[in-house]
């Protein structure tokens, strides 16, 4: 098992990976530095390897692929994960190690927005989208993350292999924060530097189909997560629009003794008995979802006592 291991996913990466690799050997001279290389067809890997790094290969396209496959292949006390792309400071690094190894968090973020973030970031919509995520995950799991998004991260054993990894692409930053406020993991913040890209390296980020892909990834969780809420407020919105709709059926009603409009009140009695069966749905699912949970506490029992016999 290694002490610190450094994760590296790369797609297309050349340009920059060698000063990458380079920096954090540097910065974590006791840390074995992984790079797992996504089809790249500029020599990321070749690169990668002459530069000290050990060099694994994902072929299923997607960030998310290739980190569920870091997760799964890599045993260490402590992981650092960071960009390929020479964004993150190699110099922060040994902050966010420190913090998992002394056992002060579980997973911690490189916070980008409170530093350098919005004045080096040059991509259009970027910094709206960021305060966007932010602002929904934090209203909806009521939680104060001031960077949902960050790919600086830091974690301990159990969050890896206890981490259910769904996400293929870019949202997979959502997901683990998701995930790690739901599980009640440790989190730890700290402001950590940003750059923008060097000239001439591309961004494989696309704003508007990877902006609704997180804005998905936020709705589903929100919906396995959270179902009681979830379906409450869809019955809600179900119950208000029957009630806007009976009123005047009703007053009719009681003013004449007859019902003018039968169509109208059919349609509102079908809007509340979804109504009434969205609310059953939250709260049959919020059972199954704390029932989980439980179990989850000793899963993560069971992998404390595999950490301690394999270290």
């Amino acid at each position: 098992m290694d002490k610190i291991a450094v994760l590296i996913p790369c797609y297309n990466e050349g340009q920059t990976i060698a000063k990458v690799v380079k920096d954090y050997r540097e910065a974590l001279p006791e840390a074995t530095i992984y790079v797992y290389d996504n089809n790249s067809s500029d020599h990321t890997d070749e690169i990668a390897r002459e530069a000290g790094a050990v060099v694994r290969y994902e072929y299923q396209q997607g960030k998310g692929n290739v980190i569920r496959s870091m997760f799964r292949d890599i045993d260490a006390e402590c992981y650092v994960m960071t960009d390929g792309d020479d964004t993150y400071p190699a110099e922060d690094a040994r902050k966010l190690a420190d913090q998992i190894l002394q056992g002060k968090a579980d997973m911690v973020i490189g916070d980008r927005l409170s530093s350098t973030y919005f004045t080096e970031n040059k991509r259009p919509f970027h910094n709206t989208g960021n305060r966007l995520v932010r602002g929904l995950i934090n209203l909806i799991f009521k939680s104060n993350i001031k960077d949902i998004m960050t790919g600086a991260r830091a974690f301990n054993y159990e969050f890896v292999k206890s981490f259910p990894i769904l996400s293929t692409g870019f949202e997979i930053e959502t997901e683990m924060s998701i995930h790690a406020l739901d599980k009640n993991f440790k989190l730890v913040e700290i402001p950590v530097g940003y750059r923008d890209r060097p000239e001439g390296s591309v961004s494989k980020l696309n704003t508007f189909s990877d902006g609704f892909k997180v804005l998905r990834t936020i709705a589903r969780l929100f919906r396995d997560y959270k179902p009681f809420a979830f379906f409450g407020w869809l019955g809600l919105i179900c119950f208000a629009i029957a009630t806007a709709f009976f009123a005047p059926v009703l007053s009719g009603y009681l003013a004449t003794g007859m019902v003018p409009k039968f169509p109208t009140l059919i349609a509102c009695s079908g809007l509340y008995v979804i109504s009434f069966l969205l609310w059953i749905s939250g709260v049959i699912l919020e059972v199954i979802t704390k029932k989980h949970r439980q179990l989850f506490e000793l899963y993560l029992n069971q992998l404390s006592i595999l950490k301690r016999r394999n270290g």
